[in-house]
């Protein structure tokens, strides 16, 4: 049986959930009114805007399940007033914003190549992520290193090919 400790209340869930879909279906919203390229007469299946609209949708469906799901607990008359509540801050989100930020403004298009960018944000991502102070303490923080730089020169190889070989796209 789940623990109820550090779960957000059915009200968090369905504000949460009513946030989801409304980026989502602003997302869509942009999608659509994306030029289509008709004009170069185009496959619809590879029209700009189409994946982005996919996911706004998947996002917009899974807002919804949430806010349904939280609407649903929330008047069945449980009583998860008593839960206690996780902390506002969280350092592994904070971490990973920090990380993403990084990558976005400072690794991608300031010389380095995208393959070169992507190794290290996915190496400090994949390395920061896989219980560091508990590898250090176990003496196998060499361990955490090689698994790390075999993920992240994996992952950026395959990433960049994916994106310049399949779907043509010029990386920075």
């Amino acid at each position: 049986m789940q623990s109820l400790d550090n779960q957000p209340s059915p009200r968090v869930e369905f504000f949460s959930g009513l946030g989801w879909i409304t980026l989502g279906s602003a997302i869509v919203y942009g999608s659509w009114t994306m030029d289509r390229l008709e004009n170069l007469n185009i496959n619809p299946y590879t029209a700009p805007g189409l994946v982005p609209g996919v996911l706004g949708a998947v996002i917009a469906l899974c807002g919804s399940i949430m806010a349904v799901r939280a609407a649903r607990v929330g008047t069945s008359g449980s009583d998860r007033t008593a839960v206690t509540r996780a902390p506002i801050f969280n350092w592994r989100v904070a971490l990973s914003i920090a990380l993403c930020l990084g990558f976005a403004l400072g690794l991608v298009g300031r010389g380095a190549p995208f393959w070169a960018a992507a190794a290290i944000f996915l190496f400090l991502h994949v390395f920061l992520f896989s219980e560091f102070g508990e590898r250090r303490g176990q003496r196998r923080l060499w361990r955490g290193i090689l698994v790390a730089l075999a993920v992240s020169a994996g992952a950026s190889f395959a990433i960049t090919m994916i994106f310049q070989e399949f779907f043509l796209v010029r990386l920075p």
